[in-house]
């Protein structure tokens, strides 16, 4: 393939982007993309995506198959430990503190990870990498159903943070190097973010059943077991061919992968993530001389980065993401909508499981039943833009998604935890992930490999960001015992309004940001 994982399709849109060779978008403030893509995609070295046969019914069946699962596998895996949090936290001993390591901790070394690990799998393979990532994720998952201590737990979450990150650019390059564009290949990118819902609810339903039956560990047991099915299917099924043929590989790894720019942008993803999440628990550790020295560390990383890729652009070398992406607005303006969005999916996610069992004190399988409707209403949302992304304008598309979420948040941040569950929480349930799996389909069509690690990061971010806000509030509350609903529910309700003044100034984003996008997914003639 190309030389970074964010080249081979950065900005597809197909209705506003002339004949090749010009490739020049409509619009009068989103300039040329000729160069930045010549610059990091040079032809001899792409695999052709303009594919005028469908792939065979058994290629199209395990493909889908062996994505759909792999990506379903970890939303299994977090609905697994959003629901089962409580339980795990009380049996390991895991401090108040690092109460949503568990979750945020996946995360956030997924998306520290990704770039570097699509840019490997550019000159690689995206085949090798993918099962490669499978294997490990096997391992990491089982270890988390062995932890014995709540460090160990979180320890095995973040290395099975990395391992998918092997998997998820890789899953991309593979659906775009098999599906030609159009109908087909939207609907595989749909397939790909229905797996994630469904995965979830499977999750939910058996974090909530093993965690007051015969244990939360059996969860890891069963993904583990799933996840070492996919890859036997991903090796005997997937096609070989998929990937370009390359010779020289370590002489490419080394001159074609924009290293420097990779380990500076992931270094302060982590160190900025890490920050955030430290202070999750309490914002006086802000003042911890470590945490602050990252903190620093990490803002001081940006600008080092934006010119370090400056340079490289100039020189006509690779660039992890060249400067000149940044000022095509729909780019930009997606990137950062992804990255708001997903982290407000998150919070709400994380906090609505402690609302349900730390305010109204209702059991786990209890709470993984009134999570049910979240993955139904997902996997809609999914089904129908795979059939009308090449027919509906992306912008209404995402606006009206990001319109539903906002109604979600806003419901619970009124709720009152003695009203009924079909009052504000089932709706509210219903309307969160759609904002959040409408914009994955588009953002897939548009800025691929980058969504992955954007998505990820505001993930980690959204909800360290979230839960510093609700313990504050909670810290500050009028209630002697801090651990007793009430208070706990002051805090969350700040939340739950936080994430609703987010997800309305990123519908305003999207109304101005993605004017003239017309429609994506559309096949080139």
């Amino acid at each position: 393939m190309s030389r970074s994982s964010t080249s081979i399709e950065l900005v597809q849109y197909p209705e506003t982007i002339t004949q090749p060779p010009s490739l020049t978008l409509k619009g009068e403030d989103t300039p040329p993309l000729t160069s930045e893509l010549q610059a990091i995609n040079p032809p001899e070295n792409a695999v052709s995506v303009e594919q005028t046969d469908g792939p065979g019914k058994g290629t199209t069946a395990i493909v889908l198959l062996s994505v759909v699962c792999i990506t379903g596998i970890s939303s299994l895996l977090a609905g697994l430990v959003t629901v089962g949090l409580p339980t795990m936290a009380h049996e390991l001993q895991l401090d108040t503190n690092l109460l949503l390591w568990p979750i945020s901790i996946y995360a956030l070394t997924c998306g520290c990870t990704l770039l570097l690990l699509g840019s490997v799998a550019d000159v690689v393979g995206s085949r090798p990498m993918y099962l490669t990532g499978c294997v490990l994720q096997s391992g990491f998952t089982l270890a988390c159903g062995l932890a014995q201590t709540g460090t160990q737990l979180i320890v095995f979450r973040a290395f099975a943070g990395i391992a998918i990150s092997f998997c998820l650019p890789s899953a991309v390059s593979i659906i775009t190097s098999t599906f030609p564009e159009g109908k087909s290949r939207n609907i595989a990118f749909a397939s790909m973010g229905g797996g994630q819902p469904i995965g979830f609810s499977l999750g939910l339903t058996l974090g909530g059943i093993f965690s007051d039956t015969i244990g939360w560990r059996w969860g890891f047991h069963i993904a583990a077991i799933i996840n070492t099915a996919v890859f036997v299917m991903g090796f005997f099924g997937l096609p070989k061919g998929i990937d370009s043929k390359q010779s020289d590989i370590w002489n490419r790894l080394k001159h074609d992968i924009d290293w420097t720019g990779t380990i500076i942008a992931s270094a302060s993803l982590a160190m900025l993530s890490y920050s955030f999440a430290s202070i999750t628990g309490s914002t006086s550790n802000i003042t911890d001389p470590a945490t602050l020295a990252m903190l620093i560390i990490s803002i001081v990383l940006i600008p080092v980065f934006i010119f370090w890729v400056g340079r490289q652009e100039k020189a006509s070398r690779p660039a992890i993401i060249p400067n000149s992406l940044w000022r095509n607005r729909h780019f930009t303006c997606i990137c950062i909508g992804v990255f708001i969005t997903w982290g407000v999916f998150n919070a709400v996610e994380s906090f609505l499981t402690l609302f349900f069992q730390k305010v109204q004190e209702i059991s786990a399988i209890q709470t993984s039943i009134r999570f049910l409707p979240a993955p139904i209403s997902g996997a809609l949302a999914n089904l129908v833009m795979g059939l009308i992304a090449h027919k509906v304008r992306a912008d209404w598309a995402v606006i009206f998604g990001t319109a539903m979420t906002c109604i979600g948040a806003l419901l619970m941040a009124v709720i009152q935890p003695q009203w009924s569950y079909w009052a504000c929480a089932f709706p509210a349930m219903f309307l969160n992930p759609v904002g959040a799996d409408a914009l994955f389909t588009v953002s897939n069509l548009v800025i691929t490999s980058v969504f992955n690690t954007v998505a990820q990061i505001g993930k980690s971010v959204g909800l360290a960001t979230s839960a510093v806000i609700a313990s504050t509030i909670t810290a500050q509350s009028g209630y002697e015992e801090k651990e007793a609903p009430p208070a706990l529910m002051e805090g969350y309700g700040a939340a739950f309004w936080y994430c609703f003044a987010l997800s309305c100034a990123t519908a305003v984003l999207f109304v101005w940001g993605l004017r003239g996008i017309g429609r994506v997914g559309v096949k080139r003639e």
